[in-house]
């Protein structure tokens, strides 16, 4: 969570970042994302905006469109429900992982006007599991940048689980011993 907490402050920080996705951040639907988990313990806007914050910045060091892939990276996880919850019971035409971009698309163009390059990223940042191939080099940034903050999210709830609780240092102590003792 503490890396997770670092880039949402970074993303704060930055003036230019937070005047690009400004209307987007402080639209009441989009603020309903804070409702939702997304991995472990960070929800829904949490995650979109480390996501987006990465993707600019990555956008931004090679002089691509680092404004389109802000906003879309704001918008990418536009889903609004529980995905945890089965296809059935959220009346889903497909699995989660398959149908949330068209859905966070469909949401985000009722409520943004949304040029092409945006609407490529949000419904195609799935990419390779959705097989709609990315049109645009800022697609490919996204399709990256939300695996890695998926896993960062990720691996900062179980370790942080693992440091509060003692049995798991006890043990990790006890294996570096014997590590210790085998080199020694």
């Amino acid at each position: 969570m503490e890396r997770s907490l670092k880039t949402i402050q970074n993303a704060t920080q930055d003036k230019e970042f937070m005047e690009i996705i400004n209307d987007i951040i402080n639209n009441e639907t989009v603020k309903k994302m804070k409702k939702y988990r997304q991995h472990y313990d960070v929800n829904t806007y949490e995650h979109c905006l480390n996501v987006a914050y990465l993707s600019y910045k990555i956008c931004k060091k090679l002089n691509w469109d680092y404004k389109s892939m802000a906003r879309a990276a704001m918008l990418h996880d536009l889903f609004l429900y529980d995905w945890r919850k089965s296809k059935k019971e959220l009346k889903l035409d497909g699995y989660h992982a398959f149908v949330h971009p068209k859905i966070a698309l469909d949401n985000a163009s009722k409520l943004f006007e949304l040029n092409k390059k945006e609407k490529d990223i949000i419904v195609k940042h799935m990419w390779p599991v959705t097989l709609a191939f990315p049109k645009y080099k800022e697609t490919f940034v996204i399709t990256i940048t939300d695996k890695i903050s998926a896993m960062q999210e990720s691996l900062n709830y179980y370790s942080n689980r693992m440091q509060s609780k003692k049995v798991y240092r006890y043990t990790y102590i006890f294996l570096c011993l014997i590590f210790l003792g085998k080199i020694i």
